[in-house]
């Protein structure tokens, strides 16, 4: 039996034990949280949570004592020597309260205390993704901490929660298990501190310490907001920054309570600011990085002196593999597909080709590096029908995703025939139905080069293709995840590619249409991590060492997503919407460099929460593997 309460045009429907069920707005047929069934359940509801102190920790869910109040609902639970009361109140807007309170005659120290907020952010299929789920974006930056839910298909209404009283300092994942796969996000918790955890995360966890009656109390408020940007603009922040990279050396705006001030530093990588009005904390995170010249020759240095096999005897040794950076060891796939000698891989492959074409670097040396690299490719991984193997072992299925990678190499190798062939091998295998990315500008370059017969053959698989996905509409085939980000994007450069080609195959209105699939992915919190970056939350599983789920920011193919913005035409949105796109797609390439060091390490995924099932997280997984992929298109989309 659930109790239900009017929350603005929609309705918030608690459970018996007065935690929240149901969140629905009358423009959509379902709840904005998870139901129940897969992972979640009533344990998992809207509200519950836990806290490890220095007494013990404790699970709250069963109320120790509850008042139903015609507008909204009082509850205690008793965890060991503490209170926690919470007060949900509705009407226009939703306000929750909560209070934990010492209730010994001695001090108790607070480690972490976590509040579930179940958002419905599930991969159950494109059309059921777009159509009945939300993206779920969280900032936890102190006293300015806000999360925003947006429906997946980009429309309004969306849910805006903004804190109002005290601090939030993080935010963790239950649920990650890894028979629930890459198609759910987990469980979201909400943390005044994670200290007792991960005290190092998102910039440092506060300790609480409760004296004897003393108490931690915070309130946040819930509304619908038809655009992020109209809830962003609800209320000031103390702390903001309209940009958050910089290099070295440089300045960065920034805009607090007592009014505008700036950053800088000498040293590469993330730093952080702070601001208060004296009674509550806001930060902010901010990259400071090298010239991207001093990363991109620094990370070519590596990868040749560490990431090649040289102990193998035959062209394999040319191949760019994955590298612990603790143990100094290479990484052998051992049957793991994400580790194997190809694949993704290439992306080393593309930025030595991207490293020679701009002139730095060792000339003799990349080319040297190259051509071996191309002679294992020729050995072992593209046959002569324009087949690409998964790995130089051929030890799994092809993999679709792979060919238009090996057409870009071999392009970049003068190889224009073998492009070709794989191009034409890749829709002999069913590319039609299938989202690889890059094919849309591989294309259109093709169709610009060669015979008549290949440029008119390319143009007639770029619209044959551009027709098959706009048939599919909102349901589109699923990919090694049922929906997500990377099939949006190259579905986008896909349809761009075709529509520059032929204006009458893909309407303005088919791109119009499409495009807020891909900007509800990012939201605009002030950390460089997650401003623009769009939600990932499984490669750190597949592509790290730690094989830990949970949101990867910023992951390196979030650049596919700048590679749209940066490629929209401009008279296709207005000059206001087209500077908004630049600005995104810029800030994401940007972002990206927090993944490369001075010295040439990299980590292929942050994993970004305070914990995952309870695992310390906020953590850069020890091995480089594929991340090469945000320099290559850094240098694509001529960042400077």
């Amino acid at each position: 039996m659930h109790e239900s309460f009017a929350f603005g045009a929609g309705k918030v429907e608690l459970s018996e034990d007065g935690a929240v069920a149901a969140v629905l707005h009358p423009s959509r047929g379902h709840s904005m949280l998870l139901e129940d069934g897969v992972i979640h359940d009533p344990t998992h509801y809207w509200g519950k949570g836990f806290v490890i102190t220095s007494r013990g920790s404790h699970r709250f869910d069963a109320p120790a004592f509850t008042r139903w109040r015609q507008s909204g609902i009082d509850l205690l639970y008793q965890l060991g020597d503490l209170e926690l009361r919470v007060g949900r109140r509705f009407g226009e807007r939703w306000t929750e309260t909560y209070e934990l309170r010492n209730a010994s005659e001695s001090p108790v120290e607070v480690g972490s205390i976590a509040i579930s907020t179940p958002w419905r952010d599930v991969y159950r299929s494109s059309k059921e993704s777009l159509n009945g789920a939300v993206h779920a974006h969280l900032w936890t930056g102190g006293a300015d901490a806000w999360t925003w839910a947006v429906p997946m298909d980009g429309s309004g209404p969306g849910l805006g929660l903004r804190l109002t009283e005290g601090e939030l300092w993080a935010y963790s994942v239950e649920s990650r298990e890894g028979s629930s796969g890459s198609n759910l996000r987990g469980h979201l918790y909400l943390h005044p501190t994670d200290h007792a955890r991960a005290p190092h995360a998102m910039g440092g966890q506060p300790q609480i310490v409760l004296g004897p009656g003393e108490s931690y109390r915070w309130t946040w408020q819930l509304e619908w907001f038809d655009t992020l940007a109209d809830f962003r603009a609800s209320w000031q922040p103390l702390l903001d920054a309209p940009r958050l990279t910089a290099e070295v050396g440089e300045t960065l705006p920034i805009e607090t309570v007592d009014g505008p001030a700036e950053l800088t530093s000498s040293a590469h990588g993330v730093q952080y600011a702070e601001a208060s009005d004296g009674r509550r904390r806001s930060r902010i995170g901010v990259l400071f990085h090298k010239p991207l010249r001093e990363l991109v020759e620094g990370r070519v240095r590596f990868v040749l002196d560490h990431q090649r096999p040289a102990e193998l005897v035959d062209s394999r040794r040319f191949a760019f593999v994955p590298y612990d950076n603790d143990t100094g060891l290479t990484v052998l796939s051992g049957g793991w597909r994400d580790w194997s000698d190809a694949r993704e891989r290439i992306g080393t492959a593309l930025l030595l080709q991207a490293t020679r074409d701009r002139g730095w670097g060792d000339r003799a040396e990349l080319d040297e590096a190259l051509a071996g690299y191309q002679e294992f490719v020729r050995d072992h991984l593209v046959a002569a029908d324009g087949t690409v193997a998964d790995d130089s072992l051929h030890e799994s299925r092809t993999r679709l995703y792979n060919f238009p990678w090996f057409v870009r190499f071999l392009l970049g190798q003068g190889d224009v025939a073998g492009a070709v062939r794989i191009i034409d091998r890749y829709y002999e295998l069913g590319g039609d139905h299938f989202l690889a990315f890059d094919l849309g500008p591989l294309l259109a370059e093709l169709a610009d080069r060669g015979d008549d017969e290949v440029r008119a053959r390319m143009r007639e698989h770029l619209v044959r293709h551009a027709r098959s996905f706009l048939a599919y509409g909102d349901d589109l085939p699923p990919h090694e995840v049922n929906y997500e980000q990377s099939m949006v994007a190259p579905l986008l450069e896909l349809l761009l590619a075709a529509h520059h080609l032929d204006p009458s195959a893909v309407t303005p209105d088919d791109l119009a249409q499409r495009l807020p699939w891909l900007t509800a992915f990012a939201a605009d919190q002030p950390d460089v991590r997650l401003r623009h970056i769009p939600i990932r939350h499984w490669d750190g599983y597949w592509f790290g060492l730690l094989r830990m789920w949970g949101d990867v920011f910023p992951h390196y193919w979030s650049v596919l997503s700048a590679a749209v913005y940066l490629s929209w035409p401009e008279d296709l949105v207005s000059p206001e919407d087209a500077g908004r796109l630049r600005e995104a797609g810029d800030a994401i390439l940007r972002a990206n460099l927090v993944n490369f060091k001075p010295d040439g390490s990299a980590t292929c995924a942050f994993v970004y929460p305070s914990a995952v099932n309870n695992r310390p997280a906020h953590v850069a997984d020890p091995l480089a593997n594929d991340q090469d992929w945000a320099l290559v298109y850094a240098l694509r989309f001529g960042l400077t």
